[in-house]
């Protein structure tokens, strides 16, 4: 098959689609032939040699994909050859074919494409165990989304709107702001020129929001803390401003304010198999019920996947990058 293979740590130019071995299924695997896959910001930071894949899973970047039943291993009841799947997955996503553990496959939602369908796994699975599962994000909370226009934030707003939270959201443009609005975020604010803490303090009466899911990590600790309510949550989820911060913990007691971190790639087939049935049972039916869409900015051929990379380096998309084979 062919896949895109990282020649060595660098930039989008190491990228090279070549052909390689099929991967082989073990008996609770399904053999994949992939329709499209997503680009996440771990795929970038796996070129660059700093994310390796999980041990036992491709070493080929793709952490999410959609496509078609090839082959299923003698321990699967659920999948038959020819059912059209999307998957959560370790890596192999960039490619023609990927083998998958059961419990990591769902479903084409209804109404979604086949191709769409690759924009959902990655970031359902993310949001949902993170601020659903854990931080327990529920109706009447406000809700604050740092990156609101990635596909990450583009899909929690329309989540979060789904069970009746206040969504505030940050990004960098006019053009992203008014995306987010008309995905449905209620407080839309310009990182570059005003400060959120103070916006956020204004809209809520001076209390904080409930919930705030950040990927931006250390330059933004101690402003989330100083943005959240009585009992608040915080949940990192990347760190693209650094791991290092200052901090005054004085807040986390007197306010009761609770901290969070978790990735999804280095978790358990048994942890993202249970993640994949409530991301089902939850998110599934919003997604059948027009509440939930996909956010595409972009598709691209497998084989221009460094053009792919420099597009989401720039970070002038909005939503989900794909690429088709």
């Amino acid at each position: 098959m062919k896949a895109v293979v990282i020649t060595s740590p660098g930039g989008p130019e190491v990228l090279k689609i070549q052909e390689v071995e099929d991967p082989q299924i073990k008996d609770d695997e399904i053999l994949i032939k992939i329709a499209a896959t997503a680009l996440n910001r771990a795929d970038t930071l796996q070129r660059q040699g700093k994310y390796p894949p999980p041990k036992g899973d491709s070493e080929y970047p793709g952490l999410e994909c959609s496509g078609t039943v090839e082959a299923v291993g003698k321990d699967v009841t659920r999948w038959k050859i020819g059912d059209q799947v999307c998957a959560l997955i370790g890596g192999g996503g960039y490619a023609e074919k990927v083998a998958v553990p059961t419990g990591q496959v769902l479903p084409i939602p209804s109404g979604v494409s086949l191709q769409d369908a690759a924009s959902f796994p990655e970031v359902a699975c993310t949001v949902w165990s993170t601020i659903f599962m854990t931080s327990k994000l529920s109706s009447g909370e406000t809700f604050l989304i740092h990156g609101g226009s990635s596909g990450i934030g583009t899909f929690a707003i329309q989540m979060a709107k789904c069970i009746g939270v206040k969504v505030f959201i940050t990004a960098g443009s006019e053009e992203k702001l008014a995306a987010c609005k008309e995905l449905g975020a209620d407080v839309c604010i310009n990182y570059k020129t005003e400060d959120f803490v103070t916006r956020i303090k204004e809209e809520t009466g001076g209390k904080g929001v409930d919930v705030i899911l950040d990927n931006i990590g250390g330059s933004y600790f101690q402003r989330n803390l100083d943005s959240l309510n009585v009992d608040g949550r915080l949940f990192i989820i990347g760190f693209m401003g650094g791991t290092v911060t200052q901090v005054n913990l004085g807040c986390l007691l007197a306010r009761r304010l609770t901290v969070q971190a978790a990735g999804l790639r280095s978790r358990s087939a048994k942890n993202k198999a249970q993640i994949v049935r409530e991301v089902e049972k939850n998110v599934w039916p919003a997604i059948a019920a027009g509440k939930v869409k996909p956010v595409v900015y972009k598709y691209f051929p497998l084989a221009e996947a460094a053009e792919a990379h420099q597009l989401m380096e720039s970070s002038k998309h909005i939503g989900k990058i794909l690429l088709t084979v």
